[in-house]
């Protein structure tokens, strides 16, 4: 059924491209036949006791019809455009009581006769479109009315005792014409010809069944642990181990369909006995895929842990009540085939349903149940969060998936059961299997999804296993849309009326002017998709083949491989919306609408944008340029992109910078066209040095160093008498400025060897200090003591305030002395 349902979806899709262009030409319609198609079918639909199987007919016939209604109303489509330019080229017709020159008005009226004569089958293909779509929607009114009233049909109670007789009569009578068949095809001479000639062939059928049924998934399980031992790699093994796993449900399904084969060969087989061993591969395909869903879902693999956490006897009980629910829903398809073969009654087929339908209930119930107690994976399993409320944030969307859908499903098979157990077998049936089919549905995509993300971290070798990457959730994302379809196909609504919707889609629909369609935003998709491709593989061509071989430096390189990107992603733009359908000129309109709000609301982005461009163009500065943005901050430029620029700081942190202060503001470059810069170092010595001999050793220890230029020469600079020391100051430019802070250091360690091994003082700093009240050592008042004499010892005080070391150490401190070097009478 899953096999089958995907096949479906996957036409679905394919039909959904638009295969046919505006530029083919268009098969008129025959509206005399059409014409004689409708009264018939109006004729039918005003009769209420149609079977379906009419209306179903009826109605593929009228979708065909109005698939070529569709299509015809592109007819003389580019004809209608020119002449509509013409007309409008002429410029606007006359008001009431204006006239126009004589040969304007008459080419005007050439001109509209013509687009009236264009136009007249378009307009009929519309009518003929409308009549087409009113009367499938009548037929599918009609049909869902009939779908409803079964669904709800109340019929005898399984329960009621004296149904049971008939219902177990019934099934025997049909067990023993089976077997009956199939002795009486043994005994007969044509029977024991064909398993007599077909013995051999049987026998090797019977033989390749059991090995592959009974080793199927030993081999495959052993292949898939061999797989992972000779392959590296986190999502290597993972993908590895999802294809072999594989092979646990295929190698033993096909065990099952070769017994099917050596039971048809034999020739004995009875239509009961047929349709007996045809369930038996559906029974076996439940087996082994239920078993597969388990251990895929529920125990960790070669490239991260369980989707779901649960204890050994939680996951066996998983494994139990999901493999029980596969089977019920096979052994159902076989109960319902024989039914039509032997004919049961209603109150039959509701005593032999309801079994199979309570057990498939109580086993959807208690998964559940065990749904709603499991507790699912972080994206990160093996990093565990230290705050207990952070762990909350990241599992909650997970949680409440889960605990939602757990509810779900209990609310349903608790239903199912119910409803059963009432007399509504339909309802039940509804119910039971269209779930058991939609939690194999939801499981599939969960098990795809981490495929995905695998498949993904092995192409672009991501050790991560791409947990991050954008990919992985896109492919997700297109698989839960894709998988609409397919819940609603097994929730029993009609592929009819899914090709309605999608019909309905294709139609689309007129926002500002501007038609939107399914197809179009498909056709949008595909071709911006490849143009966005051929851009990247463009830029990927120029960094790494054509511009290395020219003689661009590095920035202009990736100046020149930045701007084609942008112009690919723009032309990749405007050829995907002309492809699509979509009027340029009134999506013209849109933006000049939109252009104020985007004027005042986006300005800085706008600036930034501009300022991007200009940066590209000119190139102030390039990636791998060492800037000082101001305010202290730079480091090492390491991308430029549209709206701001990533700078590297010395501390390893990243500094996103506004492209428009890059532009309007002052900003230090020291690498620009050349590594070459200045290195400034400061010194001082004490007074009473011999300056030219400070000027020698300074120049020596410049000179000495390898990354100092020669030419020109290193200088060392007397400069200044300061207030404490000599000042002195070496400038030497270097051959690479990167090297600035190594060679000051350097040069540091160079001078302060030389100027201990020459005697050479560096002096402190030199500060006089005077007491603004040193009466208050003593406590007592001496009008003797004005001040401190001026003294360079800190804390010196006169001999007659007695005061101690200790306490004008506590008047510094507690701000009682200050500064001073002026007069101290003052």
């Amino acid at each position: 059924m899953i096999v089958r349902l995907l096949a479906r979806l996957l036409l679905i899709f394919c039909l959904a491209l638009p295969l046919a262009v505006s530029a083919q030409e268009v098969v008129t319609p025959d509206y005399k036949n059409w014409e004689k198609i409708a009264v018939q079918a109006e004729d039918q639909l005003a009769e209420s006791d149609a079977p379906n199987a009419t209306l179903e007919s009826l109605r593929d016939n009228l979708a065909v019809w109005r698939s070529q209604f569709l299509e015809a109303e592109n007819t003389n489509a580019a004809r209608i455009d020119t002449l509509r330019a013409q007309i409008d080229a002429l410029g606007p017709a006359p008001a009431e009581g204006e006239t126009e020159s004589k040969e304007i008005a008459q080419r005007r009226a050439e001109l509209t006769k013509q687009l009236e004569d264009a136009e007249a089958p378009v307009k009929t293909a519309e009518e003929a479109y409308t009549r087409a779509n009113g009367l499938i929607g009548e037929i599918d009114t009609i049909l869902l009315d009939r779908q409803t009233d079964a669904f709800l049909q109340l019929g005898p109670s399984p329960l009621n005792p004296t149904l049971w007789p008939a219902a177990f009569t019934a099934l025997k009578e049909t067990a023993v014409k089976g077997w009956s068949a199939v002795v009486g095809n043994l005994k007969s001479q044509t029977g024991a010809a064909t398993l007599k000639s077909n013995g051999i062939e049987i026998l090797f059928y019977l033989a390749v069944a059991f090995i592959l049924v009974l080793r199927g998934r030993v081999w495959s399980s052993g292949l898939t642990r061999s797989l992972r031992k000779h392959v590296s790699g986190v999502a290597g093994q993972g993908v590895t181990g999802f294809l072999a796993s594989l092979l646990q449900v295929i190698v033993p399904f096909a065990g099952m369909v070769v017994f099917l084969e050596a039971a048809q060969v034999s020739g004995v087989l009875g239509p009961r006995a047929e349709v007996f061993v045809r369930t038996l591969p559906k029974i076996g395909f439940a087996y082994f895929t239920a078993r597969w869903f388990a251990d895929r879902l529920l125990y960790s693999s070669a490239s991260g842990e369980a989707l779901f956490e649960f204890s050994v006897a939680r996951r066996l009980e998983v494994s139990s009540y999901a493999t029980v629910a596969g089977l019920v829903v096979a052994a159902h398809s076989g109960l319902m085939e024989l039914s039509q073969i032997d004919g049961y009654s209603e109150s039959t087929l509701a005593v032999l349903s309801f079994p199979l339908i309570a057990v498939g209930a109580v086993a959807v119930f208690r998964l559940g149940q065990l749904i709603g107690q499991a507790v699912p994976q972080t994206a990160h399993p093996e990093e565990a969060s230290e705050d207990a409320e952070e762990e909350s944030s990241e599992l909650g969307f997970a949680r409440l998936v889960t605990r939602s859908l757990s509810r779900l499903i209990l609310f349903v098979s608790a239903a199912a059961f119910v409803l059963g157990a009432a007399g509504y077998m339909s309802a039940a049936q509804g119910i039971v299997i269209p779930t058991v089919y939609s939690l194999a549905i939801i499981g599939l995509i969960a098990i795809t999804s981490r495929f995905a993300r695998d498949f993904y971290a092995l192409l672009t070798r991501r050790e991560d296993g791409g947990r991050d990457a954008l990919v992985p959730v896109l492919v997700t994302f297109l698989l839960v849309v894709m998988s609409a379809p397919l819940f609603a196909l097994v929730w029993g609504v009609r592929e009819e009326r899914l090709w309605e919707i999608w019909a309905k889609m294709q139609e689309g629909v007129t926002l500002g002017g501007i038609d939107v369609s399914v197809s179009n935003l498909i056709a949008f998709v595909v071709i911006f998709g490849i143009g966005l491709g051929l851009t990247r593989l463009l830029k990927a061509g120029l960094s790494s083949t054509i511009l290395p071989r020219t003689r661009l430096d590095k920035g202009g390189q990736n100046a020149i491989v930045a701007g084609v990107g942008y112009l690919g992603v723009f032309l990749a733009t405007i050829v995907a919306i002309v492809a699509a359908g979509i009027d340029l000129s009134a999506l013209a309109i849109v933006a000049g609408a939109l252009s104020v709000g985007i004027g005042f609301g986006m300005q800085n982005i706008v600036q930034n944008f501009a300022s991007g461009i200009i940066l590209l163009i000119e190139r102030p500065i390039s990636e791998g340029d060492w800037i000082d943005v101001g305010n202290g901050q730079m480091g090492i430029v390491r991308d430029i992109s549209v709206r701001s620029t990533r700078v590297e700081t010395f501390d390893k942190t990243d500094l996103i910078v506004p492209n428009a202060d890059l532009i309007s503001n002052q900003v230090t470059n020291y690498t620009r066209g050349n590594m070459i810069g200045r290195v400034i170092v400061p010194v001082g010595v004490a007074y009473g040095t011999d300056t030219r001999k400070v000027e020698e050793i300074l120049r020596e220890i410049a000179e000495a160093q390898p990354m100092v230029a020669m030419n020109p020469a290193p200088q060392v600079l007397f400069l200044n008498f300061g207030a404490d020391s000599l000042e002195f100051e070496i400038r030497a430019i270097l051959r690479n400025v990167n090297f600035i802070l190594a060679v000051k250091n350097d040069i540091n360690h160079a001078i302060a060897k030389r100027f201990t091994e020459e005697g050479i003082e560096i002096p402190f700093a030199q500060r006089d200090i005077w007491l603004r009240n040193p009466e208050a050592l003593t406590g007592k008042p001496d009008k003797t003591i004005s001040a401190a004499p001026e003294s360079s010892d800190v804390g010196a005080a006169t001999p007659t305030s007695r005061t101690s070391e200790e306490d004008a150490r506590n008047m510094l401190q507690d701000g009682d002395m200050e500064d001073g070097g002026g007069d101290p009478d003052e």
